[in-house]
């Protein structure tokens, strides 16, 4: 079931990004009411999923790849829109990728983003990352931001009326930008962790690797020693027959 949840929150996603390049302002609106849905829905399966007792491995993994879809796509979209500078899906899609990566290598040593098989080592990684503080910070950061990105395009077309009220207000679009800006600083703070707490895993691999190596060395010395006795043996025996030393 949070499975489920996690793969329709994606789809309802792309329903709202096609809404976004509508041009009608009270679709906008729907828009960004739909985007809340999504970002809602981010708790709701993490919270079935434990109300089920039915986490699991596949689980962490999905619904992991889904916020990364629904975040990055945003970005993507907004930027393409005009609605933020080009470096924020950039900066935003690069640590992903590290993050991600870093997260599948730690994965290949049997340990998981969250839960049991935690692949945290720190106590700063796990407030940061799966803290309820910093999650619930977070998770409404990007909520209240694309939101509030999504109706600022429909304020900004003629004739949008609905948002006036609020887009009119300096400190509402002060608490809009803070939001938008905030969830950007929070996805670097939240990803650098992750990245050092993962490096240990690769210095594992990298001496099991050298440990392997020498061993497989030293088996080759040792067959190599075994193969060239007979030969020794069999120069020794030709040389005494000759008269020469043995």
């Amino acid at each position: 079931m949070a499975n489920a949840i996690t793969i329709g929150r994606v789809g309802l996603l792309f329903f709202g990004i096609w809404l976004l390049y509508s041009g009608d302002s009270t679709l906008l609106v729907i828009a960004g009411v739909i985007i809340g849905i999504v970002f809602a829905g981010d708790g709701v399966d993490g919270w079935v999923a434990r109300r089920r007792n039915s986490s699991s491995k596949l689980g962490a993994v999905l619904d992991i790849a889904g916020d990364r879809v629904v975040e990055n796509a945003l970005w993507v979209v907004f930027a393409e829109r005009g609605q933020v500078p080009i470096w924020a899906p950039i900066l935003v899609l690069t640590r992903s990728f590290l993050v991600d990566v870093m997260r599948s290598v730690a994965l290949s040593e049997g340990r998981t983003p969250f839960g049991e098989q935690s692949m945290m080592r720190s106590p700063i990684t796990y407030w940061l990352t799966a803290g309820r503080f910093t999650r619930v910070v977070y998770g409404w950061s990007k909520a209240i931001g694309f939101v509030f990105l999504a109706w600022l395009l429909a304020w900004n077309l003629p004739g949008s009326f609905s948002l006036e009220a609020l887009y009119d207000e300096r400190a509402f679009r002060l608490l809009g930008w803070t939001a938008v800006y905030t969830s950007l600083a929070l996805c670097i703070i939240r990803g650098v962790p992750v990245v050092m707490d993962a490096l240990p895993y690769l210095r594992q691999d990298q001496e099991l690797a050298t440990q392997r190596a020498s061993a497989g060395a030293g088996v080759g010395a040792g067959a190599n020693a075994a193969a060239s006795a007979p030969t020794a043996r069999v120069a020794a025996a030709t040389d005494t027959e000759h008269g020469e030393p043995a």
